[in-house]
């Protein structure tokens, strides 16, 4: 399937019109969509440019069914077409510490394209939980210096999300506190 790539979105009407989707319609996101989400994801800005990411796409319905067992905020992972476990590799930092940083960074750019090109997705937590991280590591065969940060159910939103007005004045401090 080939799609047509216009009426893209403005990048800030995409950040102020994305919310987390926990609801998704029973149909398939097609690979040229995570194509372009993952490519998205991929050019997020790093500590010294390391990407220490790694992606674990999840299609298969009963790995997602086994994820609510052991990460009780990823329920809505069995009715997603897909997930994406965004994970930190600790053998490709070459500034220390920041993998977290860098794959949230990963994981919001990931969340605003999968906006953009109009199906749904919600960050749900593993890192710093254990037994999340445990759990990830069980089921999917990954390595002890590769770190799960966040799971993205993603699929076609069967919920209506409007545009929420957050910004707080006096949250901003001018110069000092």
């Amino acid at each position: 399937m080939s799609f047509i790539w216009v009426n893209f979105m403005d990048a800030l009407e995409a950040i102020h019109t994305r919310r987390s989707i926990r609801k998704f319609e029973p149909r398939e996101v097609p690979d040229e969509l995570v194509q372009k989400i993952l490519e998205a994801a991929m050019n997020a800005p790093s500590a010294g440019n390391q990407q220490p990411w790694h992606f674990i796409v999840i299609r298969d319905k009963e790995t997602l069914k086994q994820i609510p067992k052991f990460s009780p905020y990823a329920s809505m992972a069995p009715n997603a077409a897909l997930a994406i476990l965004v994970c930190g590799d600790t053998k490709l930092e070459t500034h220390k510490g920041f993998w977290v940083q860098d794959c949230s960074a990963a994981i919001q750019n990931l969340l605003l394209a999968a906006h953009a090109v109009r199906v749904g997705a919600v960050w749900t937590a593993a890192h710093p939980w254990q037994d999340r991280v445990d759990g990830y590591r069980k089921l999917l065969g990954i390595p002890e210096n590769v770190i799960p940060l966040g799971l993205i159910p993603i699929g076609h939103p069967a919920q209506k999300a409007g545009r929420a007005e957050r910004f707080k004045k006096e949250r901003i401090h001018e110069g000092k506190w």
